[in-house]
């Protein structure tokens, strides 16, 4: 019993060692979280702590072995396909993790992802394994410096002003490609030039060691490299340029003080390449004026050069106006007493000094410019040339008003008044419809042109009680006052003044009574005024429109702004109405300098006037420091216009002579002088023909529609005799065309801005007339035209008329005795034998000593043969009356039938020269010259010659 009781717990100890053998009862324990490293040249990851899995059941086999590890995705989800985890030893769980591929910093930098220890369960089968928990593994990749650093740029540039020194100029900066803060920073940076006046720091910020002098060097150019904190250089340097600039003076740089203007090239930029320079200074407001000085171009600037009535015409304003100051004449003598300045246009300038200088127009004048709607027109400079107007006075010293025109009017049965006075920088007109009953008007403008001693045109348009005010074509309105103060008393009967304003006595009784005394005129005259006028006019009627006095007075010349459209933001220009002065205000200095570059000057004429306009550029700055805010000088330089081409006037189509028989010019319409004239106009200017394969230059001309504003015909020699000829125009034709003429016995002038083809066709109907009997043998005639006032004028064109006479007209006594005035006076004929004689450029040239010998014995010898032919003839009488009927007494007398009269007036300058036709028998030849007393003043010339030996007639 006991044995066998000892058996069964035998067996059932074996039994149960054998059940234990085979059971896994617990699961392999790890670390909750591994930190490790690798790096990119390598793929074991070290492990801390290390990698180590623990198994209770050790020391049994298979169940106390760790087996294996496994890998699990972390956060990210991608780690885990790039490492691996193996066992070192089953028997200690040592396990160890790997990269399955090379890993790159660069592109991630740390990876994370979980594992996992399994045992090997309870058999070689690894049947009933268990897994342990899972822990995070943090796997950092340590770089490896693989990449050298690299600049940004491989040039740096910078500009500095001269002598400072500069805790920076230019900072260069370079980069590494690697991950870690070990070989990505950049440690250092070495400036590799030798002997330069430069270092830099660390950060790459290069300064200047001593001051930099741009005379010496201009530019500085050095080498830079880089080196990261791994030791590793720059793959390539860069380079580094230092521009040293003169001392930095503020103020406007690339000014040039003269400027060239070609006339006709329209508008060109004054300043294209200036600049303002600040020198770093902070402005926030910036204003530049320009002027242009044009006060001594004609009357205050360059216009048309016409004269005003013909300036008129080419603008369309309607005619009738009255001159209230011409020029002095005996039709227009109440301005002979004013002394008058020159023009340069060529009107007329009167000066006037404020008491004794006074124009008084005759009623005849003054009553054909009365009523109410009229426009009065003048030129103005206050003050006089060198004299300038005050613009204020102090209280007490307060000067009278000066008054340019006054004017009272008769009506039907009252008087109007009106006066225009300045006062300072004011101009009133003072109007008064009716002084007996309505009240006075004061119509009153503040113009600076009133006080700014220039020439400035004022045109008045009064259409009562409407009065529109015009000055240098720019339109100003008025305020209106009525003025029940002191005002000057109108004189009792009509008065137009030009000057001042005539004041009776007793004014102030006059005025409480509203009355005009009927008394003696007596007063004196006040209000003078102090300056110049010139073109003071007044037309009765309708108002000129604005268009037509814009044409009139606008300057031809001024100041512009290139393209509104390129003017930056928060840029403002302003131009005053002539044009003279332009604003630029703006607050970015950039956006200021191209609107400067944009100021133009431009002059429409073709034909401009040259000469100098100076210019002026004040600029003015604001700054947040006022205190020391910059400050720049006035800028003064001038435009220079140059000479225009002179344009070519050429006069052609009329032969140096014109022969025609006698009678046609003693017809009632005469001959026509010039009856194909052709008047061509071109311009001559330079082009360049290298181009073209050509040397040098050449000249080529253009044919252009051109203006003419006068026309002179002009005989030569002595004047006109209106008794005996005359040169006809058709004065409908002028009249219809607007043009005036001035006929002389010395010239006819045709004046008035026209068309070359209307004096074209009114030169051609110039007729040359003679009275009845007054033909002679020539007559020399000159044409010129002109335009701009005489500015450019044509070629003379002389042309010599010939008067083809019969024989039958040379028979009448008349001729006869004008061919021995002729012949015995040679000195009252010189200019008009100069057409047959030598060539003399003087139109009253002397006669050589020679040639006074030769015609002094040529008149001796005519009067001997003129006594020998009147002796014979009376001898011959004698005879004939004492035997009638003898064959030889008559074959014994002069026979006279072969007496030949040539006259050939176009072979007459062979004689003059001295020519003769036939040299035999000279002592053979009678000259003859029968004199009449009835036409003694005939101025003709007769040559009378017998035949010759041959039987051919002598001709001269």
């Amino acid at each position: 019993m006991d044995r066998m009781s000892f058996l069964s717990f035998l067996l059932l100890c074996l039994t149960s060692v054998a059940n234990g053998n085979k059971a896994n009862k617990h699961k392999p324990w790890i670390e909750t979280e591994y930190q490790g490293i690798v790096m990119e040249n390598d793929n074991t990851v070290l492990l801390n702590p290390p990698l180590f899995a623990l198994d209770k059941d050790a020391p049994l086999h298979y169940a106390g072995e760790i087996c294996g590890f496994r890998v699990h995705n972390g956060p990210t989800g991608s780690s885990s396909v790039q490492f691996e985890a193996v066992v070192l030893d089953r028997s200690t769980g040592e396990g160890l993790i790997r990269s399955k591929e090379p890993l790159d910093c660069e592109s991630q930098r740390e990876h994370s992802f979980t594992i996992q220890a399994y045992d090997c369960g309870e058999g070689p089968d690894g049947a009933n394994s268990k897994k342990s928990h899972k822990a995070t593994v943090h796997v950092r990749v340590n770089d490896v410096n693989e990449f050298s650093p690299v600049f940004v740029e491989r040039r740096y540039e910078a500009s500095v002003p001269e002598g400072r020194l500069f805790d920076r100029i230019v900072r260069v900066e370079a980069l590494d490609a690697d991950c870690s803060p070990q070989y990505s920073q950049i440690c250092f940076y070495d400036i590799i030039t030798p002997n330069v006046p430069f270092v830099i720091d660390n950060d790459g910020n290069i300064k200047n060691t001593e001051p930099l002098d741009s005379k010496r060097q201009r530019v500085h150019t050095f080498w830079v490299t880089a080196f990261d904190c791994g030791k590793n250089r720059a793959q390539a340097d860069a380079q580094v340029v230092v521009t040293v600039k003169p001392s930095c003076k503020p103020g406007w740089i690339g000014w040039s003080k003269r400027v060239e203007y070609t006339p006709g090239s329209g508008s060109i930029p004054l300043f294209p390449s200036l600049h303002l320079e600040t020198c770093e200074e902070t402005v926030w407001n910036i204003q530049a004026t320009v002027e242009l000085q044009t006060g001594h171009i004609g009357k205050g600037c360059d216009r048309d050069s016409y004269s005003d009535r013909s300036v008129r015409r080419l603008c369309g304003a309607v005619r009738g106006e009255v001159d209230l100051l011409p020029p002095p004449s005996p039709a227009a003598n109440w301005t002979s007493a004013l002394p008058t300045l020159p023009s340069s246009d060529s009107s007329l300038v009167f000066s006037f000094n404020g008491s004794t200088h006074v124009a008084v127009v005759p009623n005849s004048i003054a009553t054909a410019v009365s009523g109410d709607h009229f426009t009065l027109q003048l030129w103005m400079r206050r003050g006089g040339i060198n004299t300038q107007p005050p613009t204020t006075q102090a209280r007490g010293n307060r000067r009278e008003e000066e008054t340019i025109v006054c004017s009272t009017v008769k009506n039907d049965d009252s008087f109007s008044h009106y006066s225009l006075s300045v006062h300072g920088c004011r101009l009133s007109l003072f109007y008064w419809p009716d002084v007996s009953a309505a009240r006075p008007v004061k119509f009153l403008w503040k113009l600076e042109q009133v006080c700014d001693s220039e020439w400035h045109h004022l045109s008045l348009s009064v259409q009562f009680p409407s009065v529109t005010l015009y000055v240098d074509g720019v339109t100003f309105d008025p305020a209106l006052i009525h003025d029940n103060g002191a005002i000057p008393n109108p004189a009792p009967r009509q008065r137009l003044v030009i000057g001042a304003c005539w004041e009776t006595e007793d004014k102030q009784k006059d005025i409480l009574n509203n009355t005009i005394p009927e008394r003696k005129d007596t007063g004196k005259y006040v209000g003078g005024y102090r300056g110049l006028l010139s073109g003071v006019t007044v037309r009765p009627g309708s108002v000129e429109p604005h268009s037509v006095v814009e044409c009139l007075y606008a300057c031809r010349e001024g100041l512009d702004f290139g393209d509104l459209e390129t003017l930056g933001s928060g840029m403002k220009v302003h131009v005053n109405p002539s044009q003279s002065v332009l604003v630029l205000e703006g607050d970015d200095i950039e956006s200021f300098n191209r609107a400067v570059q944009q100021v133009t000057y431009r002059n429409s004429l073709r034909f401009a006037t040259p000469g100098v306009r100076p210019l002026k550029l004040t600029t003015s700055l604001r700054c947040f420091n006022e205190e020391s805010c910059l400050t720049l000088r006035q800028l003064e330089g001038y435009l220079v216009v140059l000479q225009p081409d002179a344009p070519q006037i050429s006069l052609s189509g009329v032969g140096p002579h014109l022969a025609r028989p006698a009678p046609e010019f003693e017809g009632p319409r005469g001959v026509p002088l010039f009856p194909e004239l052709r008047i061509v106009c071109s311009l001559s200017h330079a082009v360049n023909t290298a181009a073209q394969g050509m040397e040098g230059g050449a000249l080529m001309s253009d044919a252009v529609a051109h203006t003419l504003d006068g026309c002179e015909v002009q005989p030569l020699g002595e004047e006109l005799n209106p008794e005996r000829e005359e040169l006809l125009v058709d004065m409908d034709a002028l009249r219809e065309r607007g043009l005036e003429i001035i006929n002389t016995t010395a010239y006819i002038a045709i004046t008035g801005a026209e068309s070359i083809s209307v004096y074209e066709d009114v030169l051609r109907s110039v007729r040359y007339r003679l009275a009845k009997g007054s033909a002679r043998f020539e007559r020399r005639f000159r044409l010129s035209c002109s335009e701009m006032n005489g500015r450019y004028t044509s070629n003379e064109l002389t042309l010599e008329v010939n008067f083809l006479h019969s024989l039958d007209s040379l028979y009448h006594p008349s001729h006869l005795l004008a061919s021995q005035q002729q012949f015995l006076h040679p000195s009252h004929h010189s200019g008009e034998l100069s057409g047959h004689t030598l060539p003399n450029p003087h139109r009253n040239s002397v006669v050589p000593g020679a040639a006074t010998v030769i015609i002094m014995v040529c008149v001796g010898f005519l009067v001997v043969m003129v006594i020998l032919g009147v002796f014979r003839i009376r001898s011959i009488h004698r005879r004939g009356e004492g035997a009638r009927g003898g064959s030889k007494e008559d074959s014994g007398q002069w026979d006279d039938s072969a007496l030949t009269i040539i006259v050939n007036p176009m072979e007459s300058y062979e004689s003059r020269m001295g020519i003769s036709a036939d040299t035999e028998g000279e002592g053979e030849e009678d000259e003859e010259v029968v004199e009449s007393p009835d036409d003694a003043n005939d101025d003709q010339r007769i040559i009378i010659k017998k035949e010759g030996r041959d039987g051919n007639p002598r001709r001269y």
